[in-house]
């Protein structure tokens, strides 16, 4: 792919859903403040598609990038813009993760018509979520709940809610927010009550490694704290091999100069087992010390039993 020149204009794919085109404007606006002329792609992806398994099925979160990463690849796009989330710790050789910009609320919300907090649910209540980590951690709050899948964009869980399929659904605050739906949200889970996913709550750009002009009009974007802290997170998926067939909860925020990151492990065919959970701080001043915690935390799971867990993945 030739390299993005000033005079050219930068093509970011997007997935369609409400959300993505949500986040895919908001970049497209911080490229357009640097002189920048902007298109978007919009493409649906395997993961829109399929909404009748869950996703650590038929291939993972993966499944959300790829066509996007095609795009990138034949040259049709220049950027990809993703929830970082979705985004797989290993990119395919060529890909380049080059910007994570400030992060949104990372929390999960609780969100119902009729209660107004996972302790207001009365016994036997039905929950929807897909991910298997608010699965794990339900359970551990309220093993009496039934937890049934949810699928789809978030105005298709909404609807699914409204339609009085569940009693209440767990969603990302982040999303909620971003579409103006946060008087959707009955309460928040503090990170200390259900610890999020790596990345949460946080964009990543996608770029092609040669798009060297592009990088560097990306570079303003970074948000440093947010990349430091996701890059801890993602350095505990990474260790311990975490996709969405793993309910893996990373969470890493600033108290002073000391990043202190929060893990915990579910067991993936057992959701009633017993958490494995961790907290550990550091300080921490760049990315090696940003990865190193991450491997620190992966290691302090593993030492209270993950790779029990992890096997019967």
């Amino acid at each position: 792919m030739s390299e993005i020149r000033v005079n050219t204009a930068v093509v970011i794919a997007t997935r369609e859903s409400r959300l993505a085109l949500w986040q895919a404007e908001h970049v497209k606006a911080l490229l357009q403040a640097q002189g920048l002329t902007v298109d978007l792609l919009g493409m649906t992806t395997r993961g829109d598609q399929i909404l009748d398994r869950s996703l650590s099925k038929v291939g993972g979160k993966g499944l959300f990038v790829k066509e996007l990463e095609t795009a990138l690849e034949e040259g049709r796009a220049h950027l990809a813009v993703h929830s970082l989330k979705d985004v797989p710790m290993e990119l395919p050789e060529g890909f380049e993760l080059v910007a994570i910009l400030e992060r949104e609320d990372p929390r999960d919300a609780f969100v119902s018509n009729k209660f107004a907090s996972l302790d207001a649910l009365p016994q036997g209540a039905v929950v929807g979520t897909s991910s298997l980590r608010r699965v794990v951690q339900l359970k551990s709050r309220r093993p009496d709940l039934r937890i049934e899948p949810l699928r789809g964009n978030l105005d298709t869980r909404l609807r699914k809610l409204d339609e009085g399929g569940y009693d209440a659904i767990v969603l990302a605050a982040a999303g909620l927010k971003r579409l103006g739906l946060a008087s959707r949200i009955q309460s928040v889970f503090e990170v200390d009550e259900m610890i999020p996913c790596a990345g949460q709550g946080a964009l990543g750009l996608e770029v092609r490694v040669e798009a060297q002009a592009l990088k560097d009009a990306l570079v303003p974007m970074i948000h440093r704290p947010t990349w430091l802290a996701t890059l801890a997170e993602r350095a505990v998926s990474r260790a311990l091999g975490g996709s969405c067939s793993v309910p893996l909860a990373a969470h890493a925020r600033w108290e002073g100069a000391e990043l202190r990151i929060a893990v915990a492990l579910g067991h993936a065919e057992h959701p009633e087992s017993p958490l494995l959970k961790s907290e550990l701080r550091a300080v921490v001043q760049d990315e090696a010390q940003a990865d190193a915690l991450g491997q620190r935390a992966a290691q302090a799971l593993r030492d209270l039993g993950a790779g029990r867990y992890l096997a019967a993945h």
